[in-house]
């Protein structure tokens, strides 16, 4: 028997994997690429053994040494309690195959290209601001992108597509890609999504192509005014001004948008070093905060670690960390 922080409890298969277990009875566990790279489902174990299936890459040494677990690659040895609760009302949509074809292409910056796709008609994506899909191309390659738009009556579905060298999809999407192209996409996946955030200030902190999921929870909050945050805060991150390749122009009423470079020239104003130091700079009140990170691992790490010191609660820090692939 599998129990969580929050008194509720699951059985797991002696060959399934926890985060597995958790979805089969219905609840909903944080979770993203279920293959031990991003980290999302990290947990510290209370009581009892695990064993590991494969390899829990976005784990750091530190909290390998801690005793920190990934849900999506253990499985129980006997009964476990995990310090980690389920996402509570939140309800995720069965992942299905859709065909789409490609509506429209849009270079957004030299490595960063927005395509949007539709759907056949009478059919729709079901998804929340935050998820991801993967788009299944030619010869069965796929690759998981986070949805940059909010559901909307149109039924579109707009992508952040970033540039990799050598990438066999990125050869695709930015030298072969065309309007009107036939391809699959599978969705919605992960558990990055919104949730109570009524009452507290709402921060969101983003680097590269990370925003796409940000800027499609920030038009959900557009669409849904009785949301009611206190404050929304955005701090998005890059090296240069071609990387913050989004306008936000006229969105100051409302929420902050604090863009932030590291190897800002001597032209840029802005904040300087990376977002997690310009939000503690903000001098925020955390305590009644909760943090929507998406970006590079290694950011992700370093936000959570130094909010979670400056009176963060850890069960309002949710992320998404991007793992790289072409």
């Amino acid at each position: 028997m599998i129990s969580i922080l929050n008194g509720k409890q699951f059985e797991a298969a002696s060959d399934e994997t926890l985060l597995d277990a958790s979805l089969r009875a219905n609840l909903i566990l944080e979770h993203s690429c279920k293959t031990g790279r991003c980290g999302t489902c990290k947990s510290e174990i209370v009581s009892g053994k695990t064993m590991r299936l494969f390899d829990e890459v976005g784990l750091t040494a530190t909290e390998k040494a801690s005793g920190w677990i990934l849900t999506c690659a253990r499985t129980a040895v006997d009964d476990v309690q995990l310090a980690i609760e389920d996402l509570g009302n939140v309800k995720l949509c069965p992942a299905k195959i859709h065909p789409c074809r490609i509506q429209s292409l849009e270079r957004l910056a030299p490595d960063v290209l927005k395509v949007v796709f539709r759907l056949p008609p009478q059919m729709s994506l079901d998804y929340h601001a935050g998820q991801y899909i993967d788009v299944i191309g030619g010869g069965g390659i796929h690759r998981s992108y986070s949805v940059a738009n909010a559901p909307s009556a149109d039924r579109r579905i707009e992508l952040h597509v970033r540039q990799v060298p050598n990438g066999a999809m990125s050869h695709y999407w930015f030298e072969q890609a065309k309007p009107n192209d036939l391809l699959r996409l599978r969705g919605p996946l992960g558990s990055f999504c919104l949730r109570d955030v009524a009452g507290i200030d709402l921060i969101f902190l983003a680097t590269g192509t990370g925003m796409a999921p940000i800027k499609a929870m920030l038009e959900r909050l557009g669409q849904r005014p009785g949301l009611n945050p206190n404050s929304v805060h955005v701090f998005w991150g890059g090296r240069t001004q071609t990387d913050l390749y989004w306008s936000f122009a006229g969105a100051e009423d409302t929420y902050r948008y604090t863009p932030v470079l590291s190897r800002g020239g001597p032209a840029w104003t802005g904040a300087r070093g990376y977002v997690q130091q310009a939000l503690l700079a903000a001098n925020i009140d955390l305590k009644n905060a909760a943090v929507y990170a998406c970006g590079s691992p290694a950011m992700i790490a370093s936000a959570r670690s130094q909010l979670l010191n400056a009176g963060l609660e850890s069960r309002r820090f949710r992320s998404d960390a991007f793992v790289c692939s072409g």
